[in-house]
């Protein structure tokens, strides 16, 4: 047989399909990509989801290079990345409710319709974004127990076919993260009534602390 560091087409499409239903499930990166798009436009969508992006690049290095194998096989390992992640998780969630009362978020919002809204750092939501992906330990376990079925069994380097299928993945997975932006942008219009901005806003803190909650019951066997 031929050896190939990629599958054939048809293991292909099943896998780019498995890629979109996984990105398509709303979890924190859905989240956070429209929460930040809705509260600080495209410029911040588009930051938040290159973190992500950026974040899938470190576990699939980790998982490629056997890093999250050792994950899989320290439970302590997992649940202290798995507490720093839900902690962060908390702390977003708890930001954004502390600006839903407070209005502020809100007012911002309704600004961002009509003139110039308040922004942070391109930085700050490329951190958001990087941190809620790297600190999820289960992204790492899903790339080591999902990649490796896709990897041909002809193929002459394990680790080039892992590398590429992680690229893969990482590239389709930000191009659905841009269209989410794109989508999220259009419901912008909606937050020109500071009520209606500041219940989003409540609404996305509550999510928040709610993935951090699921984080913390998850185990590392039954990830």
């Amino acid at each position: 047989m031929t050896p190939v560091l990629l599958p054939g087409p048809a293991e292909l499409a099943v896998f780019a399909t498995a890629v979109f239903v996984l990105n398509a499930t709303p979890g924190v990166d859905f989240l956070l990509t429209v929460s930040r798009t809705l509260q600080g436009g495209v410029r911040a969508g588009v930051a938040a989801a290159c973190g992500i992006a950026a974040g899938c690049v470190v576990h699939a290095l980790a998982a490629a290079f056997g890093l999250a194998a050792l994950l899989a096989l320290h439970p302590q390992a997992f649940q202290l990345i798995q507490w720093a992640g839900a902690a962060y998780l908390v702390w977003l969630g708890l930001k954004m409710l502390r600006q839903a009362w407070r209005g502020g978020a809100a007012d911002a919002a309704a600004a961002g319709t009509t003139g110039t809204p308040r922004l942070q750092p391109w930085g700050a939501d490329f951190r958001s974004g990087l941190l809620t992906n790297v600190l999820n330990p289960k992204v790492a376990l899903f790339f080591l127990a999902f990649l490796p079925q896709f990897v041909p069994a002809t193929s002459p380097s394990a680790t080039s076919s892992f590398l590429l299928l992680g690229a893969w993945f990482v590239a389709q997975g930000l191009v659905f993260l841009l269209l989410l932006v794109a989508l999220a942008a259009r419901l912008r219009r909606l937050q020109a009534r500071p009520a209606v901005a500041r219940a989003l806003q409540a609404f996305g803190g509550l999510l928040f602390v709610a993935l951090a909650l699921r984080l913390l019951r998850e185990r590392p066997l039954a990830a």
